[in-house]
């Protein structure tokens, strides 16, 4: 009789709600044991209600001894938890020889356990979600395909955004938040490095999102992006070098970007600094931070927007000291929260131009994923879905690889992007002039 698999997945938050669901269908199906560890216990009780096949277990994740215990019990290891504790889960599993996928960047102190996990024969696979992730794998698809036909990559831009469906757009930002609001409030915060036309350029925090420039996609219209962290770090993995321009960038809807460019003016992103908010209202505090550093709301669209975030707000925040950033973060949980009834959109979008027997090429590739309320986002589909299907898969010994990877080789990105087009994860590609 064959022994019973065991998954465990670390974090119920946001972004795992689909993936707790495709996790209990596989698990029925296929009669495998799923545990879900979560500190709140509310939340589990909430997300695994309808799932009795389901196992949950509420755990604070520094409990060195419980956290290795289910880890212990485990064949495969999803971590959905902050990416400052990773690292924890990681040296544990490779303790306990257990496989671990994450939907994050690869950080330099999982970096470290390379040679280790390698000799340990197990695999940790990084980047596995929607961006990073799902862009990894639709991108080297392409890219490989083009190779293969004797094509050379001149151009290489690839956008990923999420955002609010038309029908649920409903304030002057035109956002709504579908996953974790800390990372809202430091986007942009490491700057930007790319390469356009042969020509390294480098953007500071200050000017992400003054300089965003605009995309259309079919059935959605114009977006406008911004510049996404270090790209050049991508050109190896892709195997772009001789590619002029290479750039990974997130989409917003335009009035996004010339108001959040109003709040890195105003500091209100700042974590340094500390506040005392205990008699401060919400709207002193943003007439001060805007007075203080001498921005001007100059147009009816930034006075709307900053008018919703509470700028004329007098309830007192009463918090003691915090700094801006959390204050902000505050008001934008409130503020961008979506109703039951909303739903979010995420947009992908890889723009290649080619070169065949001197022949030039052009292909757009886009997905559209539109979530089915506030919970079933589509930020929760693409984060979670490639997890789900990659951990199913290396139980499965579908994917049948050690050490320490991201989802550009074919092993791994040909399976999953198949079982993500039977989940309804498709992309949709179109031959373009170059």
């Amino acid at each position: 009789m064959p022994t019973t698999k065991h998954i465990l997945l670390f974090g119920a938050g946001k972004s795992a709600t689909v993936l707790i669901d495709y996790l209990g269908k596989i698990c029925l199906q296929k009669q495998w044991i799923c545990t879900i560890a979560d500190a709140d216990e509310q939340l589990l009780k909430m997300k695994t209600a309808s799932m009795p096949q389901l196992q949950s277990q509420v755990i604070q994740i520094e409990a060195e001894e419980q956290r290795r215990s289910l880890i212990n019990a485990a064949d495969v290891v999803i971590s959905m938890l902050p990416p400052a504790l990773h690292i924890l889960v990681a040296k544990d599993c490779l303790i306990l020889r257990k496989h671990l996928l994450t939907a994050s960047y690869i950080d330099p102190a999982i970096r470290a356990l390379e040679k280790e996990i390698e000799a340990a024969g197990l695999l940790f696979l990084g980047e596995m979600g929607l961006d990073p992730g799902i862009d990894h794998m639709s991108a080297m698809k392409l890219i490989h395909s083009i190779q293969s036909k004797g094509g050379e990559i001149d151009s290489f831009k690839s956008h990923c955004g999420g955002l609010v469906a038309p029908e649920s757009d409903t304030n002057p930002w035109h956002y709504k938040i579908s996953w974790n609001p800390r990372n809202i409030v430091t986007a942009g915060k490491a700057g930007a490095i790319y390469k356009l036309n042969n020509s390294i350029k480098e953007v500071p925090y200050e000017q992400i999102f003054n300089a965003c420039e605009l995309v259309t996609i079919d059935g959605i219209g114009e977006l406008a992006f911004y510049p996404n962290r270090d790209s050049l770090s991508y050109i190896p993995l892709s195997g772009l070098d001789t590619a002029q321009t290479f750039i990974r960038t997130t989409l917003r809807y335009p009035a996004f970007c010339a108001g959040w460019q109003k709040i890195i003016e105003a500091k209100l992103t700042d974590d340094a600094t500390m506040i005392d908010t205990d008699h401060l209202s919400y709207g002193r505090f943003l007439r001060e931070q805007l007075a203080a550093h001498h921005v001007q709301l100059d147009t009816s669209k930034l006075e709307q927007q900053f008018e919703m975030l509470g700028l004329y707000n007098n309830h007192s925040i009463n918090k003691g000291m915090q700094s801006a950033a959390a204050i902000l973060q505050d008001i934008i949980e409130e503020q961008w929260e979506l109703e039951h009834h909303d739903k979010d959109l995420i947009v992908m979008l890889h723009e290649i131009d080619y070169t065949i027997n001197n022949n030039k090429h052009g292909i757009k590739s886009s997905l559209i994923v539109k979530g089915d309320d506030s919970l079933h986002t589509a930020m929760a589909k693409t984060v979670g879905l490639p997890l789900g299907i990659a951990a199913t898969l290396l139980l499965e010994n579908k994917i049948d690889l050690s050490g320490l990877h991201i989802p550009t080789i074919p092993a791994i990105y040909l399976p999953v992007l198949n079982e993500l087009a039977n989940e309804g994860i498709r992309f949709e590609e179109v031959e373009v002039q170059a």
